[in-house]
C-alpha cells in the first residue's frame, strides 16, 4: 500500500491522578480509569476494557460491511467480548506470563437468515478484515519514546 492510501488516527491524553486518563479523540472525551477494587476511581471503563469494547466496535462495523457486500440481511448483531489476565507481570511481581490477555473471547450474536455455511464464511472474512482483530493477532511496530515537560 502506497502512503497515499493511508488513514491516520490520533489521540491526546492527560494523566488526571495515578489511574485516570482523560482521553481527547476528535471532538469526544474519553475517561479511562480502574475500578475501585484496583485502587481506581471508576470513573470510566479501564484500557483493557477498551480494547474489548473497541473489538466489538470494530467487529460491528466490518461485520454490517461484509455482510451487505454478500447480500447478507443483518436484522441486527451484538456481541460478548471478554479476556483473562493474569496480573502478576503488571504488578511488577513476576517476568511471566504476558502482562496482556492470555486469551480473548468474542460471541457474535446475528439475527439473519442466512445458513450455517454461510455464516462461517461471513465471520471468517469479518476477521480478516477487521483493523483491531488484525491488531490483537498480529504484532504492530509500536515505538513509545518519553520527553520532559
Amino acid at each position: 500500500m502506497s502512503e497515499q492510501n493511508l488513514v491516520s488516527f490520533g489521540t491526546e491524553a492527560v494523566s488526571d491522578n495515578a489511574t485516570k486518563t482523560t482521553v481527547e479523540v476528535r471532538d469526544f472525551e474519553l475517561v479511562i480509569d480502574e475500578p475501585e477494587s484496583l485502587g481506581g476511581t471508576d470513573d470510566g471503563p479501564n484500557p483493557l476494557e477498551y480494547v474489548l469494547a473497541s473489538l466489538s466496535g470494530c467487529l460491528n462495523v466490518v461485520g454490517h460491511l461484509v455482510a451487505d457486500e454478500m447480500d447478507i440481511d443483518v436484522r441486527s448483531m451484538s456481541f460478548s467480548a471478554e479476556g483473562d489476565v493474569d496480573p502478576r507481570k503488571f504488578q511488577g511481581t513476576s517476568d511471566e506470563p504476558r502482562a496482556g490477555y492470555e486469551e480473548i473471547r468474542v460471541t457474535v450474536d446475528v439475527d439473519t437468515d442466512a445458513d450455517e455455511e454461510t455464516l462461517d464464511g461471513w465471520i471468517a472474512t469479518v476477521e480478516e478484515r477487521c483493523p483491531v482483530t488484525d491488531n490483537l493477532r498480529y504484532e504492530t511496530p509500536l515505538d513509545i519514546s518519553v520527553s520532559t515537560a
